[in-house]
């Protein structure tokens, strides 16, 4: 196998733990907040660890799950000037938005980075054996993927869509 196949196969594989990722804390929001609202309203005795668990699963979520979206371009764009524009000006404003959106994943990573150093030794009142900067990993992790899934796209273009390779997907 050759570079670019051995490159897309690991971005492949990223996109699946990214996927992975997102849906556990996805379903892990889903099971926290009706028990705080069990906890709250059938035994009146809120509890108080589902609401920060459910922030910190929302992290996780938005910027692993983000990452994997921007991969397969399911995320919000407004392409309609864009694609107005001749073949070459399009593939150059696609190579300008996926350059700065590269400067994006490097602050992610960098200041990301910065904050979880900074917070690493303070604590979470409602977990106090988890290091505040262990819930800000997400963002340079998530950084992270995004750059490298900007890479393949600039070198190797747009990844194939897993969804259109399933026929019993598609709407008719």
């Amino acid at each position: 196998m050759n570079m670019a196949g051995s490159y897309r196969q690991a971005m492949d594989f990223l996109y699946l733990a990214c996927v992975v990722t997102g849906s556990i804390a996805l379903v892990l929001i889903s099971a926290v907040i009706p028990w705080a609202v069990f906890t709250r309203y059938v035994l009146n005795s809120a509890a108080s660890w589902p609401e920060p668990l459910a922030v910190l699963l929302t992290i996780v979520v938005t910027f692993i799950g983000a990452a994997a979206g921007y991969r397969l371009n399911l995320h919000m764009n407004v392409g309609y000037f864009a694609n107005k524009l001749p073949d070459p000006f399009r593939s150059l404003v696609d190579l300008i938005v996926q350059l700065l959106m590269g400067l994006i994943a490097l602050f992610m990573i960098i200041w990301g980075w910065r904050l979880v150093e900074v917070t690493w030794h303070n604590t979470i009142a409602d977990f106090p054996f988890l290091s505040v900067g262990v819930t800000y990993l997400p963002i340079p992790v998530g950084g992270a993927c995004l750059l490298l899934f900007i890479i393949e796209r600039i070198f190797l273009g747009a990844p194939p869509d897993p969804i259109g390779q399933h026929p019993e997907m598609s709407i008719d």
